[in-house]
C-alpha cells in the first residue's frame, strides 16, 4: 500500500512539474515569442525593429537579475520615456512571471 501511495505522489509531482513547464512555454509563445523569438534570440521582424537583446547571450543574461527580469515582464520596459515592451502584470500571475524568468534563463548558451 505504501508503494502505491508513493507512486501516486510521484506521478502527481511529475504531472505538476510538467504542467508548470507547459505554462511557461505557453506563456512564452503567447506573450513573448513574437518579438523575442522561440529561441530568445530576438531574430524576428518585431524583435529587430524593437532592437531586442539576444536572451541566449550569456553576457546579456549576466546584465540583469531575476528580479529585474520579473519587473520588466510585470511592468514593461521604457527607454527614454517610450514603451518598448508592454507589461504583462495584468495577464500573468506572480508565479507565471517567476516561471517565465526561469524559462528565459534556460536560453543562456
Amino acid at each position: 500500500m505504501k508503494r502505491i501511495a508513493l507512486l501516486s505522489l510521484t506521478l502527481l509531482f511529475a504531472a505538476t512539474v510538467s504542467l508548470q513547464a507547459a505554462d511557461a512555454t505557453g506563456n512564452w509563445k503567447k506573450h513573448c515569442a513574437a518579438c523575442h523569438g522561440n529561441d530568445g534570440k530576438g531574430n524576428t521582424k518585431a524583435g529587430r525593429k524593437a532592437k531586442v537583446k539576444d536572451l541566449s547571450d550569456a553576457e546579456h543574461q549576466k546584465s540583469f537579475t531575476d528580479e529585474k527580469a520579473a519587473e520588466a515582464i510585470k511592468d514593461g520596459v521604457k527607454v527614454d520615456g517610450k514603451e518598448v515592451m508592454k507589461g504583462y502584470g495584468d495577464k500573468l500571475s506572480a508565479d507565471e512571471i517567476k516561471d517565465l524568468v526561469a524559462f528565459i534563463r534556460k536560453f543562456k548558451s
